[in-house]
């Protein structure tokens, strides 16, 4: 009996076993998998760095599209046999690093243009979207595979923002690309997760002189999500809740708004208004 190449490699994937100390879901839905790969709109001269290969499934049909794929694997288990799974495909590199610690300019270049295309294990996205978005060199695209709750809050919308939000568009543009059940998984995982188209900016969303400073204030300001903003800010800033309503109302901003319900721009306003008054030694950070 002969079998066709999907389903010959389908049989061999098969055999290979997730950990769940690792998080591991391999995705195997091939209409997902579709999804993802046209949503990296990828060309034939493109490099695609994929992060978590699992059993290659997503690495497969890289390999068809780009000019260069690096699958970067944390598991030696699945690392090491990749390529001869794939038929020893002359367009891919396998690297068995962690990609939260990772050289990225020593996986793709300094100057060479990439695009992240991952299944992202879910204790690890968050970290592994800032240090791509944050590092150069950083990709002209990335398609990650996130929990559903996690995507949800990376494309959010002033009303239901969060620090992720903020953390995520004030690098890149969001978009939902699309959900994805449980059932596209082996094993299922508990929750449903979704895929995240991001377009990382030329330019950061908002002005500010100091990147980890912006970051330290809008911290401050998520410090008591549930509270009104001037009382968040105060607890997250230790100062006195009238001075925290006083620098408020110093950057035009209602200190009885809740933290989700302010787009960048008027965090950047609370930044500008914070850092004028902290050079008279009025508010500072802890």
């Amino acid at each position: 009996m002969s079998y066709s190449p999907d389903r010959l490699f389908a049989a061999i994937s098969e055999r290979v076993k997730p950990r769940k100390a690792l998080g591991q879901h391999f995705l195997v839905d091939s209409r997902i998998l579709i999804r993802i790969v046209a949503a990296a709109e990828l060309a034939a001269d493109d490099v695609a760095l994929e992060i978590g290969s699992g059993s290659g499934t997503l690495t497969r049909r890289l390999v068809q599209r780009a000019a260069r794929v690096i699958a970067v694997e944390l598991d030696p288990r699945l690392a090491a046999p990749l390529p001869q799974r794939l038929g020893y495909p002359p367009n891919l590199t396998v690297v068995e690093a962690d990609a939260r610690t990772v050289d990225i300019a020593a996986l793709v270049g300094e100057d060479r243009p990439y695009k992240v295309v991952a299944n992202l294990p879910y204790y690890a996205a968050n970290p592994i979207v800032r240090r791509f978005l944050e590092s150069p060199p950083k990709p002209r695209l990335m398609i990650v595979m996130v929990q559903q709750e996690v995507a949800q809050s990376i494309v959010a919308r002033p009303g239901e923002m969060s620090l992720l939000s903020i953390a995520t568009q004030f690098y890149a543009i969001p978009k939902l690309v699309c959900t994805v059940p449980p059932s596209a998984f082996r094993p299922p995982p508990k929750v449903k997760s979704a895929v995240v188209r991001l377009e990382p900016r030329l330019q950061p969303a908002v002005a500010v002189t100091d990147e980890a400073a912006f970051f330290d204030l809008v911290r401050a300001g998520f410090a008591a999500p549930r509270k009104q903003l001037r009382n968040s800010l105060s607890q997250g800033l230790s100062v006195s809740n009238a001075e925290g309503a006083e620098l408020l109302e110093s950057a035009g901003m209602d200190g009885r708004r809740r933290p989700e319900t302010l787009s960048l721009e008027e965090w950047a306003q609370i930044y500008l208004a914070w850092e004028q008054r902290s050079k008279g030694g009025s508010t500072s950070l802890r």
